[in-house]
C-alpha cells in the first residue's frame, strides 16, 4: 500500500475509535447508527490513506495492529 496525502477525517477517527471498542464491525455498525458496509469502507479508506492496516480482522472480532494502537 503506499499512503496518501490527504488528510484524515474526524468521522473515520470516529468509526476507527468505536470499532476497537466494541471488537467488531457489526457491533460498531450499531453503535454508530451506521450500515456494516459503511464502516468497513471508513476503515478500508483510512488503511489506504495511511498506507498500513490498521485492525486485524479475525473470524468474530477485530483488533489494533501496531499501526492502529499507535494511531489511537
Amino acid at each position: 500500500m503506499t499512503a496518501i496525502s490527504e488528510p484524515l477525517s474526524i468521522r473515520q477517527l470516529e468509526v476507527f475509535v468505536t470499532l476497537v471498542d466494541h471488537g467488531s464491525f457489526t457491533k460498531a455498525a450499531q453503535a454508530l447508527g451506521l450500515s456494516q458496509s459503511t464502516v468497513s469502507g471508513h476503515i478500508a479508506d483510512l488503511e489506504r490513506r495511511l498506507g498500513t492496516l490498521v485492525v486485524e480482522r479475525g473470524r468474530r472480532s477485530v483488533k489494533p495492529t501496531a499501526a492502529g494502537e499507535a494511531l489511537l
